[in-house]
């Protein structure tokens, strides 16, 4: 068992376990096989966190953080509202490579909702995403880019609720979601919906 500094081995334990919760579910996962699979004993995850769901949470919110710190980094060379729009509209944590594991382990949480650190831990995660969505929409709006006949709180709920059932679909694997016939996919629609087609290149879709 190799040493390492306590902040690495505490990423390692959340990403051992972002795929043990993506496999197994919360409730199954035990800590046992946690220490498994990242060749550490049990005390030394015990050391980092004082329980599984102290991990799940802490899984949650570096979960927020780093779609956070994606979004950011995905926007920061664009200054048109509008395109800045169609490149969150196209970049869906729960299908990046990234995220996909992290996310399957949020979706099976919404059966650990009756948990109340759990439930406070999610509704922060949900809240945070919308709240940079909304400021994005405002400043759209602010330069006429989008409609204000709908507050950006409502159009950042839509948003939210799109991808989710986007994500739903893909981590459910159903083949040929959200796409017609014709190759249009779902996400192009929604930027064009709320920003036309200007503005910008559209980002490719993630299958």
């Amino acid at each position: 068992m190799s040493r390492l500094p306590a902040a690495k081995r505490k990423e390692q334990l959340l990403d051992c376990a972002a795929e043990l919760f993506a496999r197994h579910g919360y409730a199954r996962a035990t800590t046992s096989e946690l220490a498994k699979a990242a060749g550490v004993t049990e005390p030394i995850i015990y050391r980092h966190f004082k329980s599984k769901r102290e991990l799940f949470i802490a899984l949650i919110e570096r979960s927020g953080r780093e779609t956070l710190r994606q979004w950011e980094q995905d926007l920061k060379d664009a200054e048109d509202p509008a395109e800045r729009l169609r490149r969150l509209i196209g970049d869906n944590p729960m299908v990046s490579e990234r995220g996909r594991a992290a996310y399957r382990v949020f979706l099976q949480a919404i059966t650990e909702v009756d948990d109340p650190e759990i439930h406070e831990a999610l509704v922060h995660h949900i809240r945070s995403l919308h709240d940079f969505i909304a400021e994005e929409l405002v400043r759209a709006q602010e330069k006429g880019r989008v409609t204000p006949r709908f507050t950006a709180t409502i159009l950042g709920w839509l948003l939210i609720y799109l991808g989710l059932g986007y994500g739903v679909a893909a981590a459910m694997q159903v083949q040929g979601h959200g796409r017609d016939q014709t190759g249009l996919h779902v996400q192009d629609v929604i930027a064009r919906i709320l920003v036309g087609r200007g503005g910008g290149a559209d980002k490719e879709p993630q299958a």
